[in-house]
């Protein structure tokens, strides 16, 4: 389709284009070719500065043909008058006149009206218009990406939360109507502003994920919903216990575990709690047909705990953060998140 559109371009349109688009590529081929070492770029990038020598070549042809044209040759093949006028006056001088009888008078002919000489398009008119529109459509190709909006900026899409509606619960979250889904919670930590509120606000979430899942040691009777956001520095984690145990208990449960730093505050106007504690590290050997190796402990956590109500009746959030380097946010970040997160997670209507 292309190639038909060319031709139907005039003479001193079409070839000014090859000759412009098949050196500038010619050219750059063969500059990247030398550069990377590249053979078969070097012959592609020879082919296109032989055709635009080839056209290079026609367009000289064509502008001596323009400057030196040949004799002009009447429709009845003889040559025009002024070619006949040329030839030597010594041929008719030499020869004697010879009386020749009077001819019979000939009907009076009319002669034909001259036609009107076509005025041929200027040549470098053409020529230069030709540039000038390539040079237009170049100028809107390279120019185009950055004046008009673009979904693609080059900067790497955060990750999203895959649904999970076909998910069937387990029959915990049915006898516990108020239970938030993994679907939920993901939802509502996965936020845009969340790298900003860890202090890392050019980072770009990598991982995000949500579990509806049941809390061990309670034979699935319990719902614990969890999420997960990965970022390249941090990792939040947000999870819920649907449980009777309030923070107040779980406090007293903290002065016998290996929990350090613990300090009680209060959020959202929520008994809250703040312990660090080391996460575990478990390896599965999946290609010798082995379990694994021994669980190991893993990097430092901050984990904030606040209650589902005010009034402490049972039931928690837990906010945790950790980094594979060991290095943790400051608690404030911790605060800020919940602040922004909690609210923002749903209640199912019982």
């Amino acid at each position: 389709m292309l190639g038909f559109l060319l031709r139907l371009l005039p003479f001193w349109v079409r070839e000014p284009l090859f000759i412009l688009v098949g050196s500038v590529f010619g050219v750059r081929i063969m500059y990247l070719a030398l550069h990377d070492g590249e053979w078969a770029a070097a012959g592609i990038g020879t082919v296109f500065l032989v055709f635009t020598a080839v056209r290079v070549h026609a367009v000289v042809r064509a502008f001596r043909a323009r400057r030196n044209p040949g004799p002009a040759v009447a429709a009845d093949g003889t040559v025009s008058d002024a070619q006949s006028q040329s030839q030597p006056q010594s041929q008719s001088q030499s020869q004697e006149p010879v009386p020749a009888p009077a001819p019979a008078p000939a009907p009076a002919v009319r002669p034909p009206a001259p036609v009107a000489a076509e005025k041929e398009p200027n040549a470098w008119g053409q020529a230069a218009a030709a540039v000038a529109v390539f040079a237009a459509i170049g100028a809107t190709l390279w120019l185009g990406p950055e004046l008009l909006p673009s979904d693609d900026t080059g900067t790497p899409q955060a990750a999203s939360c895959a649904s999970g509606e076909d998910e069937k619960l387990p029959s915990a979250y049915e006898k516990t109507p108020r239970a938030a889904t993994g679907d939920e919670l993901c939802e509502a930590l996965n936020r845009p502003d969340l790298a900003q509120l860890l202090g890392t606000p050019a980072e770009t979430a990598t991982v995000a994920s949500g579990t509806s899942n049941t809390a061990p040691l309670t034979d699935g009777r319990v719902a614990q919903p969890e999420a997960e956001v990965q970022f390249d520095t941090y990792t939040v984690n947000v999870s819920a216990t649907y449980n009777k145990l309030s923070i107040a208990q779980y406090v007293k449960l903290m002065e016998f575990g290996e929990e350090t730093d613990v300090r009680t505050l209060t959020v959202l106007g929520r008994p809250a709690v703040l312990a660090s504690d080391h996460t575990m590290r478990i390896e599965f050997d999946l290609g010798s047909g082995g379990t694994g190796g021994p669980v190991e402990q893993g990097p430092l956590a901050r984990t904030l705990s606040v209650a589902f109500d005010g009034k402490d009746r049972g039931g928690y959030y837990d906010l945790t953060v950790w980094s594979e380097s060991g290095a943790l946010p400051d608690d404030s970040a911790l605060l800020d998140i919940a602040e922004k997160v909690l609210p923002a997670i749903p209640e199912r209507a019982v």
